[in-house]
């Protein structure tokens, strides 16, 4: 038996930095379309787009060192936007609105057909992508799934 879940419900960041984390990761959930649930001191909770983000300070006497992709955890995690612009509308906010480091503008990839995706880091280095991928993408025709191929 197996099951197929619907979806990631939350996800949960610790950060170093919460006086710049808690208000970028607030507004880019407002521009995503998300609504505030919970604020308070070092913490913000929003929800909307059938997902929930919430970003909190690190407790006092934690380690404090810079995320790093390379550590055991957390690498990237990637939002899927409906569509190509909404990557390019993304890409805007983030560097003119938020400030982020861009890791990557808008680019073409050929993880999957008509990949297309961007990639950034928040005041604390964690890395976030968006990515468009049209059609089914790896479930559908010349995906790695598809029906016209075979898993590698």
């Amino acid at each position: 038996m197996s099951v197929e879940v619907n979806g990631i419900a939350h996800i949960q960041l610790t950060v170093n930095d919460p006086d710049r984390c808690v208000p970028f990761w607030e507004k880019l959930c407002h521009f995503l379309g998300m609504k505030t649930l919970i604020k308070a001191e070092g913490i913000v909770y929003c929800i909307g787009s059938r997902t929930g983000i919430l970003v909190r300070g690190a407790p006092a006497g934690s380690d404090g060192g810079r995320f790093d992709q390379n550590r055991p955890g957390l690498h990237h995690f990637c939002f899927r936007a409906r569509q190509r612009e909404d990557v390019d509308a993304i890409h805007r906010f983030v560097a003119d609105e938020l400030g982020a480091k861009i890791v990557h503008p808008p680019e073409d990839g050929d993880f999957a057909p008509g990949y297309y995706s961007l990639l950034f880091e928040d005041p604390d280095g964690i890395r976030v992508e968006f990515n468009h991928v049209p059609g089914r993408g790896h479930l559908g025709p010349g995906g790695r799934l598809g029906g016209d191929s075979t898993p590698g």
